[in-house]
Parts: structure tokens; C-alpha cells; sequence
């Protein structure tokens, strides 16, 4: 059996994407992406709401044209993988954080853009 790294998400930007550039050149801009899912719980009367949120590290032409046209709110489906990123925080603590490593997003909040797609090799 293969093994099977995929994450579908759709959610709305908490923060508007940063754009940085590697050593190497390459663009890579992160975005936090909160997702939310309501549910029944057996104590309360009205639907529950739990809201997840997720780091998203998008590269290149798809991570410039992420860094153009989405802001704080716009809403977006994901598609990609989940990696692990270690690295010491400023007290020398070890942390551990995931992050979803785009490979196609869609751009869902803006009607003019409804059908917009960009994936690894830039806009499509």
C-alpha cells in the first residue's frame, strides 16, 4: 500500500501573506488559514463551533500570485501536504510545527476571481 500525504482545506486568511525570499531567490509566502466546523454537543443546547487554524507556506509563482491577490479574510480552498518544521524558539526550547505546503489554491472570496486557480507552476 502507498503511502498517502494529502490535506483539503477551506478556510479564510487570519493574517494577510508575507512574502520572503529564500537564499536562493525563490519566493515563498506564509498565511495562517482558519477553518471552522459546527457540531451538536450532548451538553449544550445550540451548535458548537470549533475553529482549527493552520500555517500555510505556498512557493514560487503560486506564492507570488497568493502574496497579490489574497488578503486577511479572503477565503480559499487547499490543497497539499502536511510537513514538520523543528527548530529552537529564542529561549533555546526544541518546538515542533506543522505546516501545509500548498500545491493548488483556489481563490473562493472574491466573485470576480470565484473561479481562479493557481497551482505550482503559477496562475492558472
Amino acid at each position: 500500500m502507498t503511502d498517502v500525504n494529502k490535506i483539503l482545506l477551506i478556510g479564510r486568511l487570519g493574517t494577510d501573506p508575507v512574502q520572503r525570499t529564500t537564499k536562493n531567490g525563490s519566493p515563498v509566502v506564509h498565511f495562517s488559514l482558519a477553518t471552522s466546523r459546527r457540531f451538536k454537543s450532548a451538553e449544550a443546547e445550540e451548535p458548537m463551533r470549533e475553529t482549527q487554524w493552520h500555517n500555510i507556506v505556498a512557493w514560487g509563482k503560486q506564492g507570488e500570485a497568493c502574496a497579490q491577490y489574497l488578503k486577511k479574510g479572503s477565503s480559499v480552498f487547499i490543497e497539499g501536504v502536511v510537513k514538520t518544521r523543528k527548530y529552537e524558539d529564542k529561549e533555546g526550547a526544541k518546538r515542533v510545527s506543522f505546516e501545509v505546503h500548498a500545491q493548488h489554491v483556489n481563490f473562493l472570496g472574491s466573485k470576480s476571481r470565484q473561479t481562479d486557480q493557481i497551482d505550482e507552476q503559477g496562475l492558472h
